[in-house]
C-alpha cells in the first residue's frame, strides 16, 4: 500500500474536530445580542473582533445553524404626509446623487408611522430623523403621537446644533413634499442657518431612497421583531437601537465600520 493511501485511511478513520466550533459560538453570541443581524453584519462584527474570516464562510455557518435573518421579509406601510401644494416646493438638488465625501454636506429626512398595541386597539406613533448621507449617521430624531410641523422642525433644530459651524461648505437638507417641509417654519430655519432646501418629485420615493432604506432597516431590526404595549416602550427600544446603530452596527460600504466610527476616522485622516 502506498504511504499516501495509508495516511489518508488513518486520517478519515480518526474523529475530526469541528474547525468551525469557536466561530459558531461567536456567531451565536452575536445573533443572541442582535437577532436581526444578517451575515454581512455578522462578518463585519467578527472582523472588528480581530478575526480574519470570509463572508461566504459566515453565510455557510449561519445557514447550518439556521441563523439566517428573516427580519427583512415583511412588507412595510408607507406614511404619506403630502397634502398638495401648501407652501414652498423646492427643487430637487440631489437628483438621486446621494454620494458625498464630506460629513454634514448632504442630509435627508422623512417621517414614518409606527403602530403599537394589540390588533384590536392598534395605535399610531410617528418617527422622524435627520440622516447624514456621508456615513448613514442619525444626527437627531424624535417620536410623537402627532406628526405636527413643530415635531419635524424641532428635530431639524436639534441636528443644526450638532453640525460644526466652520464646515467650509453649505449643508443641503432633502425631503419629500410633505406639508411639514413646505411650511414656512421649516423654510425659515433652513434660510436662517444658510442651508439649501431640496425636495423629491411628487410621489417618487426613489428620490429619497436612502431614507426609505433606513426606515426599512429600523423597522425590520426593531419594530417587526416584537409587539409593543405602549408608546414609551416603543420609544425606549428605538432609542437604544439608534445608539447601537450609530456606534456599533457595521456597514460593508463603510469598510466594516459603524457610522460614527467611520465619520471620526475619515475626518481624522483629512485633518
Amino acid at each position: 500500500m502506498a504511504k499516501s493511501t495509508f495516511m489518508y485511511a488513518i486520517k478519515v478513520s480518526l474523529p475530526t474536530e469541528d474547525k468551525d466550533a469557536s466561530v459558531k459560538q461567536l456567531i451565536t453570541d452575536i445573533k443572541n445580542n442582535v437577532p436581526a443581524a444578517g451575515y454581512r453584519q455578522v462578518t463585519n462584527q467578527l472582523k472588528e473582533m480581530g478575526l480574519s474570516i470570509n463572508h461566504k464562510r459566515v453565510l455557510r455557518i449561519m445557514r447550518e445553524l439556521n441563523l439566517l435573518s428573516s427580519a427583512f421579509n415583511k412588507k412595510k406601510n408607507k406614511y404619506n404626509s403630502y397634502k398638495g401644494k401648501v407652501g414652498t416646493v423646492a427643487v430637487n438638488r440631489y437628483n438621486r446623487r446621494f454620494m458625498t465625501d464630506r460629513p454634514y454636506q448632504k442630509l435627508t429626512t422623512d417621517i414614518t408611522e409606527i403602530r403599537w398595541g394589540k390588533q384590536t386597539t392598534n395605535e399610531c406613533a410617528y418617527f422622524t430623523c435627520i440622516y447624514d448621507l456621508f456615513s448613514g449617521e442619525v444626527i437627531s430624531y424624535a417620536m410623537s403621537s402627532h406628526p405636527t410641523v413643530e415635531f419635524a422642525v424641532n428635530v431639524l433644530k436639534d441636528a443644526i446644533k450638532q453640525i460644526p459651524k466652520c464646515l467650509g461648505y453649505r449643508t443641503t437638507v432633502h425631503s419629500d413634499q410633505g406639508f411639514h417641509y413646505q411650511n414656512k417654519q421649516w423654510v425659515k430655519v433652513l434660510k436662517d442657518n444658510r442651508m439649501f432646501q431640496s425636495m423629491s418629485r411628487k410621489a417618487t420615493y426613489l428620490d429619497n431612497a436612502p431614507m426609505e432604506s433606513f426606515f426599512h432597516i429600523m423597522k425590520s431590526e426593531v419594530y417587526y421583531q416584537r409587539k409593543f404595549d405602549s408608546l414609551e416602550e416603543v420609544a425606549d427600544t428605538i432609542t437604544r437601537w439608534i445608539e447601537y446603530y450609530n456606534h456599533t452596527r457595521t456597514k460593508t460600504k463603510l469598510g466594516g465600520k459603524s457610522p460614527i466610527n467611520y465619520r471620526i476616522l475619515t475626518t481624522q485622516k483629512v485633518a
